[in-house]
């Protein structure tokens, strides 16, 4: 008993034992924490061991429980004994909030255990991560704060999604959504619970598809798609289509049922949710050419001129409405003379020409039309000359060219006849007008009597034949 008394004394003067002391240490849950313990050696006593307890408070009565009892993952408690440093300290790995609590040391001293007055009170905290704001639009500030309950100064390090964040202020852009955590400086373990940034950007990637992909046939149905990636989701009404830039529609799905070729043109969609970034509330996609293919329709043939002449040139030209391009043009003709009797092939191409058209081109013509999607045949159109018309319009012709060659060379005569009487009377007047022994001619030169004869006019049927050719000139 007197051993005991003594060795109370000496552990109470060494500082490891005194009055009840309760010390308190914080620790963020995750990391590493070291309840510090020191003691003095006195001659004569040897500190063999230590003991960690944790107090505990059962039915109003304290207990204590030897740490390497309690349960908890392997080296979760580790005693850092020193007898050579007198260090008695205990280290707790991964602190987690069951670790919370008053702990006490015992020591055993010359095969006696005793405990120490000074007690430590172990207090857990959590970091806690801050999104300022937690919902943002594209282009605000936003602030990332990491709060601490314990006194002590810590290095803190950001995460958002498994990758390191440098900036703890920062616009916000569509990429920085996600979620965020704050942890202690290279102790991933010791970190916060996660929040999430949600960031309200405008729709991007506008995207028009149409279905079915490829040619778009006549009378099938088309389904037109517009997507787009946008925080918050577009809705139905938020999505727009537009044909060759006029309004077509509202929503994200449009079906024409039975496409028609007027339908053909310049399709693109815009999207809506009701952000405006950098000035743009309405974001268009692409657009995407609409071309309907449809078989030869509306096929006609028109007659230029429109009446044939016999020996005048004749074109006839076929024209219809298709897509994809006519791939050929057959000219058929079915003679008046025998309409049952099967029409007979007479040329290829979009014009069929008749340089000297006869009376054997006459008949019903009509052309066959050829493409990749159909065929078929334009109505029949009449290519004739009737005869009356025909006679009546060769006759004056020839008769106009006939009257007028004999009346020039009637002309032609008359003229001469005058020319050749002036020149005789011009001749004969100036002859006479010599007086005796003048002459103007060779004075060997012996003259006879010479009886003028006068000269004879015309008939008068020549006179006749003249003017009426005239008459009839002028009138042609």
């Amino acid at each position: 008993m007197m051993e005991r008394l003594i060795l109370t004394a000496m552990l109470i003067i060494s500082g490891v034992l005194s009055e009840d002391i309760l010390e308190h240490q914080c620790a963020l849950k995750g990391t590493s924490v070291i309840l510090r313990c020191k003691y003095n050696n006195l001659p004569g006593l040897t500190v063999r061991s230590i003991k960690w307890y944790k107090v505990q408070k059962v039915a109003d009565k304290l207990m204590f429980f030897l740490v390497s009892g309690l349960p908890s993952p392997a080296n979760h408690f580790e005693y850092m004994f020193n007898n050579n440093k007198n260090d008695c300290s205990l280290r707790i790995n991964d602190v987690q909030f069951a670790d919370e609590g008053e702990y006490v040391v015992s020591f055993v001293v010359n095969l006696q255990e005793v405990k120490s007055h000074k007690h430590k009170y172990l207090s857990v905290k959590e970091l806690k991560a801050v999104v300022e704001p937690s919902t943002a639009a594209e282009g605000d500030t936003v602030g990332l704060t990491c709060v601490t309950a314990c006194p002590e100064k810590t290095q803190i390090a950001w995460m958002r999604d498994g990758l390191p964040v440098t900036n703890t202020v920062f616009q916000a852009t569509k990429e920085d959504a996600g979620r965020y955590y704050c942890a202690v400086y290279q102790q991933d373990s010791a970190r916060s619970a996660s929040v999430t940034l949600n960031v309200h950007y405008a729709p991007t990637g506008v995207i028009l598809s149409v279905s079915p992909a490829g040619a778009v046939i006549a009378g099938s149905t088309v389904t037109f798609t517009c997507s787009s990636e946008a925080n918050p989701s577009v809705t139905q009404s938020g999505y727009t289509l537009f044909k060759d830039g006029k309004f077509i529609s509202s929503g994200q799905n449009f079906i024409i049922s039975d496409i028609h070729p007027s339908q053909s043109g310049q399709y693109h969609c815009s999207a809506w949710n009701g952000i405006q970034w950098r000035g743009t509330s309405f974001v268009k996609s692409l657009g995407i050419r609409v071309e309907v293919q449809y078989p030869p329709i509306n096929i006609t043939v028109s007659v230029n001129p429109e009446h044939a002449v016999e020996g005048s040139s004749v074109s006839l030209t076929c024209s219809c409405e298709t897509n994809p391009a006519v791939d050929t043009y057959t000219w058929y003709r079915k003679t008046l003379s025998d309409s049952s009797s099967p029409p007979v092939w007479v040329g290829s191409g979009k014009m069929l020409s008749y340089v000297f058209v006869r009376e054997l081109h006459t008949g019903l013509y009509f052309c066959h039309v050829r493409s990749k999607l159909g065929e078929s045949n334009s109505t029949e159109v009449m290519l004739s000359m009737p005869e009356s018309s025909h006679d009546r319009k060769l006759l004056p012709i020839v008769v106009g060219t006939g009257v007028s060659l004999s009346a020039v060379l009637l002309m032609a005569l008359l003229l001469f006849w005058k020319t050749q009487k002036r020149a005789m009377s011009q001749k004969i007047a100036a002859e006479f007008s010599l007086g005796p022994g003048e002459s103007n001619s060779d004075p060997n030169v012996v003259y006879a009597n010479v009886t003028m004869l006068p000269l004879s006019p015309l008939p008068d049927e020549a006179y006749t034949n003249l003017i009426l050719i005239e008459e009839i000139h002028i009138r042609m």
